[in-house]
């Protein structure tokens, strides 16, 4: 197995989690925390998932 198929697999799993991260922030949030804390939380998910996507979109596009 190559360490380019490798890469791109955890790529695409790094993308998949951090488009989970930001569409279902709110949920995820509801469950880990409070209430006063639920709106800063839901957009720290969001930020968190959008830079996840990123570098995970980058070890595909550089391996492939």
């Amino acid at each position: 197995m190559s360490w380019n198929l490798v890469l791109t697999i955890i790529g695409l799993i790094l993308a998949m989690i951090g488009v989970i991260f930001v569409y279902d922030a709110r949920i995820l949030t509801k469950r880990f925390f409070s209430f006063g804390d639920q709106n800063q939380a839901s957009w720290g998910f969001k930020i968190l998932g959008f830079i996840i996507a990123i570098i995970g979109g980058i070890l595909i596009y550089f391996n492939v």
